[in-house]
């Protein structure tokens, strides 16, 4: 991570006032020259999240097969269907193949949910620059561009408010609270959370009342939301105490088992005479 997007992610913009939020992000209220954008777009990059690493479909639904009881199963089946048992060997693939589908329909929700939060950026936003209105593409808002908000819109990048009439933002993604929340400029504790930090709106909620207007204060992956999707892709498999002896026992039993069946086999063929077929069986 870069120096500028660290800076952007530490500072606690709503614990400023709004004067001195301007002058850090040396900007005044009526905004940046177009030269300027460029230079800090050159400086902080694109206003958008990084795209997540997937994988294929065909590698997640392989993935599902990677388990020693399930190679005890592929095995046997394959060895009942070279016996001629097709009802057998049917049934165990029929088994692993649903036990692979319901794990490949579960990660694929999970990729989806992340790539919902990459749907949730605003396209585009009224930005002042050179002195006047404009609407330029949200993924060009750099830190200090100057953002008005009005209802209807979804909010383009992380702002502190400068300005607020009546403003009220749906911020559910981020919260989980059911109804929007009134924005103003105040300033709040530095250890408030983000359902209460009135002076700030964040990349990816929805305006639903009101007018505002505020200055860029984090882009891209530096925003609230894309800490969130940087989480999200982070996230790994956990590992409990419990799944951990679960795991352990089931390769354990599976050596036991093949150790047991081998033993079988071998007794039943070279003492009692059985034939390899009704053995293997």
């Amino acid at each position: 991570m870069t120096e500028e997007k660290q800076s952007q992610i530490e500072t606690l913009w709503h614990s400023l006032a709004p004067d001195t939020v301007l002058s850090r992000l040396e900007v005044s209220d009526k905004g940046l020259d177009t030269g300027e954008a460029q230079k800090r777009l050159q400086r902080y990059g694109r206003n958008t999240l990084t795209p997540q690493k997937k994988r294929g479909p065909l590698r997640r639904f392989l993935e599902q097969f990677h388990n020693v009881l399930i190679y005890v199963l592929l095995v046997t089946g394959v060895g009942t269907a070279a016996l001629g048992h097709w009802i057998d060997s049917s049934v165990i693939f029929l088994v692993v193949i649903i036990n692979a589908l319901i794990g490949f329909i579960q990660e694929g929700k999970a990729e989806q949910a992340m790539e919902a939060i990459s749907g949730m950026l605003a396209a585009k936003a009224a930005v002042r620059r050179d002195g006047q209105m404009q609407n330029v593409m949200a993924e060009q808002l750099v830190p200090g561009d100057i953002v008005m908000l009005q209802s209807g819109d979804r909010v383009p990048a992380d702002l502190r408010l400068l300005r607020s009439r009546d403003l009220r933002i749906d911020e559910a993604l981020l919260t989980g609270e059911s109804v929007p929340v009134d924005k103003s400029t105040e300033i709040v504790a530095e250890k408030a959370g983000i359902g209460d930090r009135k002076g700030m709106a964040y990349s990816g909620s929805f305006v639903t009342y009101g007018q505002g207007q505020g200055v860029v204060v984090a882009i891209g992956d530096s925003t609230e939301l894309g800490r969130i999707s940087g989480l999200l892709s982070g996230i790994e498999t956990l590992t409990t105490p419990l799944l951990h002896q679960m795991a352990e026992f089931g390769h354990f039993l599976s050596l036991v088992i093949l150790v047991i069946a081998t033993a079988t086999f071998t007794f039943g063929v070279l003492v009692q005479d059985y034939s390899a077929t009704d053995m293997f069986l």
